[in-house]
């Protein structure tokens, strides 16, 4: 038979597991605890009737305790899930927990509150947006950006070996080929196949344009251009008028003056 005086004489005065001491208090890590404290009313091990309030996942629970289920440590303690509304899970608490010890039902209450406030507190934080800071690898990016070096600068000589020898396939240094990429010759036939059928496609119709007769209207002077040309017609000149004059001088001593225009 269970006896709680003994069992808790044992755990103060040897050793407990759960027991962990400060300068100031004595506390307990049993998760069943119901006010986190090491005394004689608070510790589970010690009290064979027993209830606390726990969280899972959000959603708390009443856990209870009795001495008729101690021998069956499978189904000791009695789960009872409380409601998301504050004021129905305290009457649960309270319909549950009826003819129990008015400290025991207090203190369950209080853990409730804590709990149900700490997981409001949890949605609001939840929703802010919050900064997350990412450590930076310095090392990892130095070495990474070395191999993009390294592979630009690759891709970039193969490239250019590959034009270099595609010319030369086209100009016919080579003759025959030799040990030549498959794929690079073949991308070469098709490009040539197809700028010789777009070469002959444009021939075709420009052939077909050289034999074909178009009917044009008459050229007629449209009104604004007449009046135009009849403008400049009738514009008068405006060229300068010069007098010259020469004087002459006969045989007798009269003067003449002879005006030329």
């Amino acid at each position: 038979m269970q006896h709680d005086d003994v069992i808790w004489s044992i755990l103060k005065s040897t050793h407990c597991s759960y027991m962990a001491k400060t300068k100031t208090e004595t506390f307990c890590r049993n998760p069943y605890n119901l006010t986190g404290l090491c005394n004689r009313s608070s510790c589970p091990l010690s009290n064979s009737q027993y209830a606390t309030v726990r969280e899972e996942k959000g959603v708390c629970y009443l856990y209870q305790k009795s001495i008729e289920r101690a021998a069956f440590p499978k189904q000791l303690w009695e789960k009872v899930k409380l409601s998301k509304n504050y004021e129905q899970a305290l009457l649960q608490i309270d319909t549950q927990l009826i003819y129990w010890p008015r400290f025991v039902i207090h203190k369950c209450k209080q853990r409730y509150t804590k709990i149900y406030q700490y997981l409001i507190r949890m949605r609001k934080l939840t929703l802010k947006s919050r900064r997350t800071l990412v450590p930076v690898a310095k090392k990892l990016e130095r070495r990474e950006r070395r191999r993009e070096d390294k592979a630009l600068m690759a891709a970039r000589l193969e490239t250019s070996i590959e034009k270099e020898l595609l010319e030369r396939l086209k100009k016919g240094t080579y003759g025959d080929i030799y040990n030549f990429p498959e794929k690079t010759f073949d991308k070469v036939i098709d490009e040539e196949v197809e700028d010789e059928s777009e070469s002959e496609a444009e021939e075709e119709v420009e052939e077909e344009e050289d034999g074909v007769v178009e009917y044009v209207e008459d050229f007629e002077e449209s009104d604004e251009e007449i009046e135009e040309v009849s403008k400049t017609v009738n514009k008068p000149s405006k060229r300068r008028h010069l007098e010259m004059e020469y004087e002459t001088e006969p045989c007798g001593s009269s003067k003449q003056r002879v005006k030329y225009r």
